[in-house]
């Protein structure tokens, strides 16, 4: 709720938000008047967005380079590390085998100075015009898997190919995130799009079930984030 009213309270004194994932976009969205607000997607489909009223924000996008290949959690991981909150950056996008990030203008001389390892390979960030990747589409991968139900458990097990009790274990360890909060609930039935992500193991879309086999089991689809 605190993130909810300090972004609205930017939006009253005609300041832009920080950037926002779905779920607070939806919530923030609900506090509004219709039409009242823009909302500043950097590119075709971005996930992390910021609203705003008059002034638009002055955000940055960093190319990463880097000598050896990178992961999403990777990336991700490390700017945790430097104490810089999820509010402060957007969508951090590979592809063609570079490497993206978003940042609020504010924030970018801390990232540029910190940011200078990942992997305990030294990177580089180059600042690159936002209109570069303004028609990205997101990239993903699809994974066909086998499960005997759309519980959350069962599937993951499947992706990650481990036993229910590991993922139990994952979700008591706070491992697991499901549409930007934590799961608490094992046995939670997937729906269409829900977004959920494994520590250690990307992040994921479930889309349904394709068919259902003969040993009446399913065959379900998700898709992989690159």
């Amino acid at each position: 709720m605190y993130t909810i009213e300090k972004n609205l309270n930017k939006l009253n004194h005609n300041q832009p938000t920080f950037f926002l994932d779905p779920k607070e976009q939806k919530e923030l969205a609900k506090r509004l008047k219709k039409n009242s607000y823009y909302i500043y997607k950097p590119y075709i489909d971005s996930e992390k967005n910021i609203f705003y009223t008059k002034t638009k924000p002055n955000i940055i996008l960093y190319e990463i380079k880097s000598k050896i290949p990178l992961e999403h959690r990777e990336i991700l991981g490390t700017i945790f590390s430097l104490n810089i909150t999820s509010e402060l950056f957007g969508d951090i996008i590979i592809t063609n085998n570079k490497y993206y990030i978003y940042v609020l203008e504010q924030i970018a001389p801390y990232i540029k100075n910190n940011l200078v390892t990942i992997k305990n390979t030294h990177i580089e960030l180059i600042e690159r015009p936002l209109e570069g990747l303004k028609d990205y589409k997101k990239e993903y991968d699809n994974i066909e898997v086998i499960a005997s139900s759309t519980r959350i458990d069962t599937v993951i097990s499947r992706l990650i190919q481990t036993s229910r009790p590991n993922v139990i274990q994952k979700i008591k360890d706070k491992e697991v995130i499901l549409n930007y909060e934590i799961l608490k609930n094992n046995s939670y039935q997937l729906k269409e799009n829900d977004i959920f992500s494994i520590r250690k193991y990307g992040k994921y879309q479930y889309i349904g079930i394709i068919k259902e086999t003969k040993t009446k089991n399913y065959i379900i689809l998700c898709k992989k984030y690159k």
